[in-house]
Formats: C-alpha cells, sequence, structure tokens
C-alpha cells in the first residue's frame, strides 16, 4: 500500500485471483505453462524466418513482428502475475503498473494495425500475384512495419501520458495486471475526458484496421468466387485462415474490453477476458500459424534435418 500521509504511490496492491485462494497453485502452473509455450513458440518463429531463405518474404517478415510483440506482451505481465499468485502479500510498484498500462496499449494497438497489414498483404498476394513482389517489396514492408509501430505510440500512449490523474485510495487494483480500462475506475477526478480519448484510440487503432482486414477479405472472397479452380479455392483459405482465425480472436475480446462504456465494467469478467488476449491468445498465435502452415512446418523440417546432419558429422569428425 501506499505510505500515509504521502502523496506519493510506492506500491498498490494487485488483487488477482486472491479471491481464489485454492486455486492459486494450479493457475501458476497452468499460466507458468502457457508462458513457456508462448516463449519457445513465438521464439521458434522468429527463429525459422530469419535462418530459412523460404520463409523470407512480406507475410513471414510481419509475423516475426507480431510474434516479437506476443513475447514482449506476456513478458511485461505473465512474470509478475506468477510471482504475486504464490505470494503471500499481492502487490506491484507503481511504476511497473504503469509500464504495464502503457506496454499493454502500445502492444494492443501495434498487433491490430500489424494484422491490419498482414490481411493487406493476403490480398495483393491473392488478387495481383504477378504484382506481389513489385507493390510488397522490402521498402514497403519497412516503411509499414515503421508506421505501424509510429502510429500505436502515439496513438495510444501519447494520449495516456498527457491526461494520466492522480489515484485515490485505497489503491487496490481488482485484475490481473494493470491496464487502462482498470485504472480509470482509479482516478481521483472525472474521467469522461479519458474514456472519450480512449474510445478516439481504439477506433483508430481497432475500428480502422479492423475495416481494412474487412475490405481486404471482402475482395479476396469476390476473387475467390471468380476462380474455377476447387484446389485454388482451397489453397487461398489454407492461406487465409490462419490469419483470420487469429483476427477474430483477438478483435473479439479486445473490442469488448476497450470501446465500452465504464458502466460495463466487471471484475472477475475481465480477468477472464485480459487472460484470454494478454496470456492465452500470444501463445496460440504461433500454434495457429505453424500447425495448418505447410511452408511453417516444411521450414521446421528442413532446419531440423541440417541440424542432425551437422550433428552427424561431428560425432564422425
Amino acid at each position: 500500500m501506499a505510505q500515509e500521509n504521502s502523496s506519493i504511490i510506492i506500491e498498490l496492491v494487485l488483487l488477482g485471483f486472491s479471491n481464489h485462494p485454492q486455486a492459486e497453485i494450479p493457475l501458476f502452473l497452468l499460466f507458468s505453462g502457457v508462458y513457456l509455450v508462448n516463449l519457445l513458440g513465438n521464439t521458434a518463429i522468429i527463429i525459422l524466418v530469419v535462418i530459412d531463405p523460404c520463409l523470407q518474404t512480406p507475410m513471414y517478415f510481419f509475423l516475426c513482428h507480431l510474434a516479437f510483440l506476443n513475447i514482449f506482451y506476456t513478458t511485461a505481465v505473465v512474470p509478475k502475475m506468477l510471482f504475486n499468485l504464490l505470494a503471500p502479500k499481492k502487490i506491484i510498484s507503481y511504476e511497473l503498473c504503469l509500464a504495464q498500462t502503457y506496454i499493454s496499449l502500445l502492444m494492443g494497438a501495434a498487433e491490430c494495425i500489424i494484422l491490419a497489414i498482414m490481411a493487406l498483404d493476403r490480398y495483393v498476394a491473392i488478387c495481383y500475384p504477378l504484382r506481389y513482389l513489385l507493390i510488397m517489396n522490402w521498402s514497403v514492408c519497412m516503411r509499414l512495419a515503421v508506421g505501424a509501430w509510429s502510429i500505436s505510440f502515439f496513438a495510444s500512449v501519447v494520449p495516456l501520458y498527457f491526461t494520466i490523474l492522480p489515484l485515490c485510495s485505497p489503491y487496490i487494483v481488482d485484475h490481473i495486471f494493470c491496464e487502462a480500462p482498470v485504472l480509470l475506475h482509479m482516478f481521483c477526478a472525472d474521467t469522461s475526458l479519458q474514456e472519450t480519448l480512449m474510445v478516439i484510440g481504439a477506433s483508430g487503432t481497432l475500428l480502422l484496421p479492423f475495416l481494412l482486414i474487412t475490405i481486404s477479405y471482402l475482395r479476396i472472397l469476390v476473387a475467390v468466387m471468380k476462380m474455377h479452380s476447387a484446389e485454388g479455392r482451397k489453397k487461398i483459405f489454407s492461406v487465409c485462415s490462419s490469419h483470420l482465425t487469429v483476427v477474430t480472436i483477438y478483435y473479439g475480446t479486445g473490442m469488448f474490453m476497450y470501446m465500452r462504456p465504464k458502466s460495463l465494467y466487471s471484475a472477475e469478467g475481465d480477468k477472464l477476458i485480459s487472460l484470454f488476449y494478454a496470456v492465452i491468445n500470444p501463445a496460440l498465435n504461433p500454434l495457429i500459424y505453424s500447425l495448418r502452415n505447410k511452408e511453417v512446418t516444411g521450414a521446421l523440417k528442413r532446419v531440423l534435418g541440417r541440424l542432425s546432419v551437422s550433428q552427424r558429422q561431428m560425432i564422425l569428425s
């Protein structure tokens, strides 16, 4: 808790799942496993794209950004959550709480924009296959990546930084980590401006990318309907299904969390929603993209094959 008679907040109570103490150890084991899958899966995606020439294409370039984002986001949230599941005193420093809030906003906005860029990439690849590498050249990809991170920062972190208000006691965060919708309930003054800015920011970083994704897939659908080859349709569906699955899961939870009025807040329900998009979904992403993707599984087999050959050569030498 904060020191008494001091305007400086030192610590906050982070309740997490303290209302269910009997479940804390099973949850610790479960989330530790999910976090490990997240780290291994997303790191493997990045390594595969870097070392396998067949995966060094625009789609996998942006997939690397998504994998890095998943690792960074969960690393800002999960270790402290795991520590508090076992700690008798559930606390978080004020600085770490603010850091989690800024990081969750930045990563959430960046993921929306990167998913939209990946949808645009699929649209160009399917509708303009002969001009694909000319349109989505590396210069364009780099500009899109820099733009995605820059827009995310200025649309999410900067507005919060200039409008953040003092917190009111008791300094208790009834959540699993600190994020903007939760802090709104702890501000001492009227939060109408902050709520409006959050909705505007979410509109720019959630709705506009979602609109771009929708338009891209409608154009893809039109192109697919014009195809006479069933094999071609099946291939396009296989390429797009992974991305559509990730978009559906992420946007479904993100829109509910960041675009609803303050009156619809529910502590227990929001914990489950946040768990899904901040902890579980990042671990599912590499599985979704790899299990149904022949290029990724093929790259993995090639890398493992090269490692096996290298080991045999070392043994023989």
